[in-house]
């Protein structure tokens, strides 16, 4: 027979610490996925956070008086954790404007896929480095960062004292979009510089040759072409990832830097 007591305060400030990881969780990447049942999602949060709670040694006094200053805690440890969730599902937004890029110069713009995990419609290229990027995610271990990250928030973040100042959250976006841009045309770049040539090069036959119709030519090339590449660059997916995944921790440790 299991015999646990806990008082009031215990539990006031136990839920405190899972509005945060659950906060994460549902918006985290590989967490927060829309394949990921709802049970499993509220079951890992639970587990995650009374293992969070155990971890940490001392339990504050929670800054409160009324029932209205404990829901401003539980909205303030809610924000902080959608923030950190938010912040690293951003970033795999990169690969989506990388593969429109793609699919507008080899042809294929007009073909798109629904996305299950997002229900929004993705481009083809973009929708397979979208799955190749999850499953560098997985065997890269970059999920156990993402956990690490969120237990040391409480260290750096004390339960019930996260901040909001609007001025450095706008910074962090003004700064992601500058990055979001550099590294998408990045990832297309192969592609990119293959399809100004072959441009190059369809040009120059057009004038030899003006008797050939170039643009039904180039179509097939094209798409050809872009196929060849993406199989060809499968080798970079690593090194992509890296670079999305270095991303996600800029962007993390900024959102946490921001709530200090």
């Amino acid at each position: 027979m299991i015999n646990y007591s806990f008082s009031v305060a215990e539990l006031e400030f136990y839920l405190l610490v899972f509005c945060r990881v659950s906060g994460m969780m549902f918006l985290a990447p590989f967490f927060g996925t829309r394949g990921v049942p709802s049970r499993m999602k509220i079951g890992l949060s639970i587990f995650v956070s009374y293992l969070i709670y155990q971890l940490i040694p001392e339990h504050q006094v929670l800054p409160y008086e009324t029932v209205y200053g404990y829901a401003a805690l539980v909205l303030k440890e809610v924000m902080a954790g959608l923030l950190m969730g938010y912040g690293c599902n951003i970033c795999t937004s990169i690969i989506n404007f990388a593969g429109r890029i793609m699919d507008m110069e080899t042809g294929l713009s007009m073909a798109s896929l629904v996305d299950p995990n997002t229900m929004q419609e993705l481009s083809i290229s973009g929708m397979l480095y979208n799955y190749g990027l999850l499953l560098m995610l997985i065997v890269s271990g970059m999920y156990q960062y993402l956990l690490k990250a969120l237990v040391e928030s409480y260290t750096l973040i004390p339960v019930g004292e996260a901040i909001f100042p609007p001025q450095a959250l706008f910074d962090i976006m003004l700064k992601f979009l500058a990055d979001y841009i550099m590294l998408g045309f990045r990832i297309c770049l192969p592609l990119f510089a293959v399809m100004i040539s072959l441009n190059a090069v369809l040009g120059i036959l057009a004038k030899v040759a003006p008797q050939m119709n170039m643009f039904a030519v180039g179509i097939q090339i094209k798409v050809l072409l872009g196929l060849i590449i993406l199989y060809v660059t499968t080798i970079m997916l690593p090194g992509m990832s890296e670079m999305i995944y270095t991303e996600m921790k800029t962007m993390m440790v900024s959102f946490v830097e921001a709530m200090m």
